[in-house]
């Protein structure tokens, strides 16, 4: 690569800090990226947006560790610093296979020792792992996915990460040795000079002195007579009403009279009499035939609406039929030929009516049918479809398959191309840290900026607190007016049309009651009179009334007969040939399409036994391929190890040569 891993990594975490999900996407993001780095070769620039991309799509996963360990290990981390953890995490969970334990040792190697070291040691503890990290991941994706393709592979590197964890262990031991084994500087002392005299404090300001005020009646604290008048009208009042509750209970109104009179004794005794009568304790008791129709002879308890309102019918009835008679008598003709002509057309037009509701409902039974029929044929022409498609489907997921691994090929290449590239960090090291001291420096003088702030608004509230505090003593110092005699016949100077003393009102008001107590009572003579008359006109009624449900009675009995005769005739309609003729080809359809459903269940087993065996052939001939690939990359990725050994050997003793000398 033409630059180094630390420069490559600060880049991107410059770009992630820039990223907003809300007001971007993904998509749009990469292309500006890929515009602000266009000065960078093909490869960095490649590697960086990788990154990128990578850390915005798998932000869910990656937030859920980088919270935790910022919570506990790194309160005082910039976001620069956060973004930087996120993509070693990303390095961790998805490249490492892709990218090796050599090339990932450099990456580390080229950030903060003592940052990666500890963020290491927190992300493969195996306790983290195994609880809570793979707990919180599988409520973002399922459990065995999770468990399947990031716990175990990280647990399978945790090896070689703990000795990578080592090395950077060593390298801060030996960073902490060098620093103890320097020299001392010499300390500047300062001259023995007089110190000059502290300060006075300034003086408080004074506190602005009120006027004393006046000390609070006595009469304040003595409980008022009012109270106490007020209490003795109460109990007052309270002894009236319960006497005249006591009277109310005693002294009952007549129209609420529990006592029976004595022409409702004498009724109720005629009843029980009559009822007595019936009664035959010597007879024998048979119940005899069920009747086929059970007429409702029960009693039913009618309110003084429901008497008045079939009354009424009856009494129109009964005047239709006498105007009916006058007509006779006048000469009219009897209907009665007419009405037996019209009763027969109508038997006649009900059996035909009857014949043709039995046509519709065999017809839409055959349409029924025919469209179940029909609807199967388009099922099996749909299936044959189905099956092209996926025969055609399976021919492309298997191209599909070849470009997937061929392009895997290619990615491993590209990234074994980037690990080559490597350099030294240094520089980015001192630009980082330059970084980190002009954030602190801003932050310092902001914080001075707010102290200063905050001591102002304190001066200003206390001062706005002293003008309350005089402000209440001001108003309590004056006095108030606590007592207002009133004179009741006097009035209340308002200047009004209506305007009346306290006494005058009095007096009208007992007037007013008087009046309405007086209309109360004829109210009340009027209300007795006319339920005397509605009693008497209900009794009236109800003779009317049993009259005429005798009558019902017996024409309820004609109907019974002419309904007997109208199921006659309907048996004869069910004879009918034109209605036999389309049952019997409703039972031709429906023997057509239980034949149908047998056929379609033989060919289903038939297409599902093909479609096992396609499927099974399929997935031994996709695993051979998968093998053949894997056994290709552990190959060559071997051969590249026996290659690179020597190189690596070169490297470390240059490096232990250089720790040497510094």
């Amino acid at each position: 690569m033409a630059q180094g891993y630390a420069t490559l990594i600060k880049e991107a975490t410059l770009l992630l800090d820039k990223f907003n999900a809300e007001k971007q996407c993904v998509e749009e993001f990469t292309e500006d990226a890929s515009k602000a780095i266009e000065n960078l070769d093909a490869l960095d620039k490649k590697f960086i947006l990788d990154i990128i991309s990578g850390c915005i799509e798998q932000k869910k996963l990656l937030d859920v560790v980088i919270n935790v360990f910022y919570a506990q290990s790194g309160k005082y981390l910039l976001k620069a610093d956060r973004n930087q953890l996120a993509i070693i995490c990303y390095f961790s969970m998805f490249l490492i296979d892709d990218l090796g334990l050599e090339c990932f040792s450099k990456i580390v190697n080229s950030l903060d020792i003592k940052k990666m070291h500890k963020f290491l040691s927190f992300f493969f503890n195996i306790t983290n792992l195994s609880t809570w990290i793979q707990g919180e991941w599988s409520q973002i994706y399922d459990a065995a996915y999770v468990e399947r393709n990031w716990i175990a592979p990280l647990l399978r590197w945790r090896p070689e990460i703990e000795i990578l964890m080592a090395q950077l262990a060593s390298r801060m031991s030996r960073g902490s040795q060098f620093k103890k084994a320097t020299k001392k500087n010499t300390e500047p002392h300062e001259f023995s000079l007089t110190k000059p005299k502290a300060r006075p404090l300034p003086a408080p300001e004074p506190i602005p002195l009120q006027e004393k005020h006046q000390l609070v009646p006595t009469s304040t604290y003595r409980v008022p007579k009012e109270k106490q008048v007020m209490e003795e009208v109460k109990q007052r009042n309270r002894q009236k009403a319960e006497q005249v509750l006591y009277k109310a209970n005693t002294q009952q109104f007549k129209c609420a009279n529990p006592q029976k009179s004595e022409r409702t004794k004498r009724v109720m005794s005629q009843i029980v009499r009559s009822h007595d009568a019936q009664l035959k304790f010597d007879s024998l008791h048979t119940s005899g035939t069920p009747a086929t129709h059970k007429p409702n002879n029960l009693p039913i308890r009618l309110n003084t609406t429901a008497i008045l309102r079939e009354g009424a019918l009856y009494n129109r009835q009964v005047e239709e039929e006498l105007r009916r008679m006058e007509q006779l008598v006048e000469g009219a003709g009897e209907p009665s030929s007419f009405l037996q002509w019209q009763k027969e057309m109508r038997e006649r037009d009900l059996q035909e009516q009857l014949a043709q509701v039995e046509r519709r409902r065999l017809e839409g039974r055959i349409s029924y049918e025919e469209a179940a029929l029909a609807r199967t044929r388009i099922m099996e022409r749909n299936q044959k479809t189905a099956l092209l498609k996926k025969e055609e489907t399976a021919k492309l997921m298997q191209r599909y398959a070849n470009k997937r691994l061929q392009e895997e090929k290619e990615m491993r290449d590209l990234v074994q191309q980037v690990a080559d590239g490597h350099k030294n960090s240094k520089a980015a090291k001192v630009k980082l840290q330059e970084f980190k001291q002009q954030i602190v420096k801003e932050v310092s003088e902001q914080s001075g900026e707010l102290l200063r702030q905050a001591l102002e608004e304190a001066q200003a509230e206390l001062s706005r607190k002293f003008e309350i505090i005089r402000q209440i003593r001001a108003i309590e110092s004056v006095p108030l007016i606590r007592h207002k005699f009133v004179d009741e016949t006097e009035t209340a100077g308002h200047d009004l049309l209506g305007e009346m003393s306290l006494t005058e009102l009095r007096e009208r008001l007992a007037m007013l009651r008087d009046a309405e107590q007086r209309e109360h009572q004829d109210r009340r003579g009027h209300i007795l009179e006319d339920k005397k008359s509605r009693e008497q006109l209900l009794l009236e009624q109800l003779d009317t009334i049993a009259l005429h449900r005798t009558a019902l009675g017996q024409a309820a009995a004609r109907r019974q007969e002419e309904k007997r005769a109208r199921r006659e005739l309907q048996q004869g309609v069910a004879e009918d040939e034109r209605v036999v003729a389309l049952q019997r080809r409703l039972e031709e359809r429906q023997q057509e399409r239980q034949r149908l459903k047998q056929r379609e269940k033989t060919k289903a087993k038939i297409s599902e036994q093909s479609a096992t065996h396609a499927l099974k052939s399929w997935n031994h001939r996709k695993q051979k391929l998968e093998e053949q690939h894997w056994a290709d990359l552990e190959q060559r990725l071997e051969r590249q190890v026996q290659q690179e050994a020597p190189n690596t050997l070169a490297q470390k003793k240059n490096t232990q040569g250089l720790d040497i000398n510094l």
